[in-house]
């Protein structure tokens, strides 16, 4: 197939072939796992084991050079995904696009710029990590060696365009969605680190409710017609999948 940035931002613009439809449907943030092709299903659990040990890595590695030493010391220094992976929050994902990791232990007070800003910049690194590997998987596509495939055409193994087409895509789904300002998500400490003073305070007593307004938002919402934190997802997703294959072309 012939590839070009301009000819890929056309493709994924155009229903199945777009993050806001079918490669989002197949690539993570679904609601059920049934229908997934096997080619689907090994793309995903691949690239789930890899976003989530960097994604949890990378929050070690920043709170361990901000000075604190908990996450050496509970050994989450390791690409062991054993290390970083919960099963049942694994296998949420998986099934249904929610899910979670073993969090990474952080003692905010040894933290060298102090306690609000490194949370913040602690949980920036997550994120920052799942944005940098979809940068990777991306450099094919915006060197046009191949041009992204959104639905398998093998029903046994993904082809390499395939599985980093959806690589980019659920790096970029889990970036996105773990910068959502609520708890217990990376966005709650990135948002607050920048608040002060009385907006602070009143911004820490509404994350009491977080989880709480999170499962609303993921779960109750979507049954009524509703479903913003996908209309997120795929309004900025859509933005930076297209800007990644094309890398700003």
């Amino acid at each position: 197939m012939e590839y070009s940035p301009r000819a890929c931002a056309e493709q994924i613009r155009k229903p199945p072939r777009s993050i806001d439809s079918e490669s989002e449907h197949r690539a993570g943030y679904n609601r059920s796992v049934l229908g997934l092709t096997l080619p689907d299903l090994l793309s995903r659990l691949i690239t789930l084991v890899v976003a989530l040990t960097f994604h949890e890595l990378a929050h070690a590695l920043v709170a361990t050079r901000l000075g604190d030493p908990t996450a050496a010391q509970l050994g989450r220094l390791s690409l062991n995904p054993l290390r970083h992976l919960d099963p049942l929050g694994s296998l949420m994902l998986v099934a249904v696009g929610f899910g979670w990791a073993k969090p990474v232990p952080v003692n905010p007070i040894n933290l060298c710029p102090g306690p609000r800003a490194g949370m913040g910049i602690v949980s920036a690194a997550g994120p920052t990590a799942n944005l940098l590997l979809a940068a990777l998987a991306a450099l094919p596509f915006a060197l046009g060696l191949v041009g992204p495939e959104f639905v398998p055409r093998t029903r046994l193994l993904p082809t390499p365009a395939f599985f980093l087409t959806q690589f980019i895509v659920i790096n970029i789904i889990l970036a996105v969605f773990n910068l959502l300002p609520l708890a217990p998500l990376d966005g709650e400490k990135v948002v607050g680190s920048f608040l002060r003073g009385a907006a602070a305070r009143t911004y820490d007593q509404l994350q009491r409710y977080g989880p709480i307004i999170l499962i609303l938002l993921v779960f109750a919402l979507p049954l009524v017609g509703l479903d913003p934190i996908s209309w997120i997802i795929r309004g900025i997703g859509q933005v930076l999948f297209s800007w990644l294959v094309s890398w700003g072309s």
